[in-house]
């Protein structure tokens, strides 16, 4: 399984966030099936974490933060999030 799937006309990607770290970036490919590992430099802590993951996929991939949505593990650090 990739770290991504087209769902219709949205594309799933399986993030592994990592909070807390230096900065917020691209780390690697995580465990297996593999999913997209993110450094977060915000703490997981009042959705802090989520809103920053959001905020840096939206950057990178030069889309608005409404197209994107959690659709699982909203307090787990493996996480399905939806671009539609």
């Amino acid at each position: 399984m990739s770290w991504y799937k087209k769902d219709g006309e949205s594309l799933l990607l399986y993030v592994y966030a990592k909070p807390i770290l230096s900065k917020t970036c691209f780390a690697s490919l995580y465990g297996e099936p593999s999913r997209l590992a993110i450094s977060l430099k915000a703490p997981p802590v009042d959705g802090a974490a989520n809103k920053e993951l959001v905020k840096f996929l939206s950057k990178q991939f030069k889309i608005s933060k409404s197209s994107f949505s959690l659709e699982k593990g909203e307090t787990s650090k493996q996480k399905i999030v939806k671009i539609k």
